[in-house]
Parts: structure tokens; C-alpha cells; sequence
């Protein structure tokens, strides 16, 4: 297991410091906010803690306020539902006395019944694209500099996008952006883990997936983004340390907020979650 991995399920392993009652810590790597995966992922674990005997399906939620990281955050969780077929929970993220993040989790036990699922898109495998590695030695070298500081950094989630060459200036008309992705060490066994670590995952990206349409990267300086809600569904079973494909496209961007949406596959095919964001995309105003 890699320090990046090992540091990540330090970050989801929160402190229970009353029934319902969690606090998780943010890494100090400088900044300026909290990134909204983590806040995610956390969230969802303080829900997980709270059930028994059934998976999460469904998280719904919303950024209220920029997390800070230099603060814990406390993750309230209020048990609204726990009925024959499913259980619901809401969770409440503060800081500084403020609701900073609020999420509803519906969790539901298999059932046997009808099944279907859409195609995965036909791309590339991971062993075909740059690794790490090729990023770092051939491509980082020649793209701005916001996105090479991202891609230097060590991460606990390899990605591999399929198309790259919109970090150097490519465009794509029919706004469509895949991702490779996987954690860079092995995970532990337990599906809770591997669902909470995808829900942080499910953050990467696809905000930005509003701009392939444009030509333009959230990396840019006159950009600024921030994401409003987030959507996640859980349908199959997965490890999030096998690569999965996220499948992103944005079908709308209007009055400065843009509309993402991702499936999630297994490099067999199989459809394991769907995602759904809006967030804020706008131009910097020049004084």
C-alpha cells in the first residue's frame, strides 16, 4: 500500500466522539479549501457507521460553504428512517459554528428482479495510454503549469484520461471526457471502504467535464469554479483498486453554472455508478 493510499484511509477513518457524532481532519498540503471529494467521502462514512446489514445506493448533497482545512470538520448524523427495505440518513458537515456540507443517504439490500445497463463507451485500456510515469516525462513537460503542479503531486488516485490532448489545447465537439482510475495501492477488503473511497473519487473531474464542449480546463487563471451539489448511485459491486472507467459528459452550461454527468465502469463493462454534478463555472471579472 502506497503513503498517498495509506494517508487516504487515515482521512476516512473518522473519530467518533458521540452517538452520531464524527470528526474528520483535512490534509495539510496548502489549500485554500477543503476538496469536495473528501467531504464526500467522509460524510458518507459517518453514515455508513450508523447502519447495519445494508449498503448505501444513493447520496444526494450540497456545498453550502468552502471548507477550511485548517480546522477538523464535524459530521452530524441524524437517523431520519429505518424501515423494511430501506434506511435514510442525513448528515450535517460544520465548521466554525456553520453548516459548510449536507447530505441524504438512502441505503437498500439487494433484491432479485428485472436488470439492464447501458453500454461501456469504446476507449482505449489504461496499459494503452501514458502512465504516471509517460505524464511526468513527455506530456507534463508541455502543459500549463497549473496542471502540471496537479499531476506531480502524489495522489491516492492514478488517473489515466483517454483524452489528454485537451490539456494541450485539443478540442472535442461532442464534449465527451474519459477517465481511467484507481487507487495506487491495494485497498482492504470491506465494500464500505471501496464505496466511500469511489465517492471521493467521483469529485475528480467532472466539474471540469463542462468545458470540454469549449476548449477550455478548469486549470485556466480566469476561471473560477466551485461545485454546488453531487449526486452519486451505487448499482454493482466494485473495488475501487481495480481501474474503472468514469465516463463524463456535460450536457448543459448556462448562466454560469454547469451540468456534469459520469458512469462509472469495470474494465469488463460492467456499470457500477452513476454521478451527477452542478457546479459553478465562471469567468473572472477584470477590473
Amino acid at each position: 500500500m502506497t503513503s498517498a493510499v495509506q494517508d487516504l484511509l487515515t482521512l476516512l477513518d473518522l473519530e467518533e466522539l458521540d452517538l452520531n457524532l464524527f470528526r474528520g481532519r483535512s490534509p495539510q498540503v496548502g489549500w485554500q479549501r477543503v476538496f469536495g471529494g473528501q467531504v464526500i467521502g467522509q460524510a458518507l462514512v459517518a453514515a455508513v457507521r450508523t447502519v447495519e446489514g445494508r449498503p448505501p445506493h444513493s447520496m444526494h448533497a450540497y456545498f453550502l460553504l468552502p471548507g477550511d482545512p485548517k480546522v477538523p470538520i464535524i459530521y452530524d448524523v441524524d437517523r431520519i428512517r429505518d424501515g423494511k427495505s430501506f434506511t435514510t440518513r442525513s448528515v450535517t458537515a460544520r465548521q466554525h459554528g456553520h453548516p459548510i456540507f449536507s447530505m441524504q443517504v438512502s441505503f437498500h439490500a439487494d433484491e432479485p428482479g428485472f436488470a439492464h445497463q447501458v453500454k461501456m463507451p469504446d476507449v482505449p485500456p489504461p496499459e494503452k495510454l501514458p502512465s504516471e510515469a509517460d505524464m511526468r516525462e513527455k506530456i507534463l513537460p508541455t502543459m500549463p503549469d497549473p496542471v502540471r503542479r496537479y499531476y506531480e503531486r502524489e495522489r491516492p488516485i492514478e488517473l489515466r484520461p483517454v483524452e489528454f490532448e485537451r490539456y494541450l489545447g485539443k478540442k472535442f465537439p461532442d464534449g465527451r471526457f474519459n477517465l481511467w482510475m484507481r487507487t495506487t495501492g491495494r485497498l482492504p477488503d470491506a465494500p464500505a471502504i471501496h464505496q466511500c473511497v469511489l465517492a471521493y473519487a467521483s469529485d475528480m473531474g467532472l466539474l471540469d467535464a463542462a468545458l470540454v464542449p469549449h476548449g477550455r480546463t478548469l486549470f485556466e487563471k480566469d476561471i473560477m469554479a466551485a461545485s454546488l451539489d453531487h449526486a452519486m448511485w451505487l448499482h454493482r459491486p466494485f473495488r475501487a483498486d481495480d481501474w474503472l472507467l468514469y465516463a463524463q459528459d456535460s450536457p448543459n452550461l448556462q448562466g454560469s453554472r454547469g451540468f456534469s454527468r459520469g458512469l462509472i465502469f469495470t474494465r469488463d463493462g460492467t456499470l457500477v455508478a452513476s454521478v451527477a454534478q452542478e457546479g459553478l463555472v465562471r469567468l473572472r471579472r477584470t477590473p
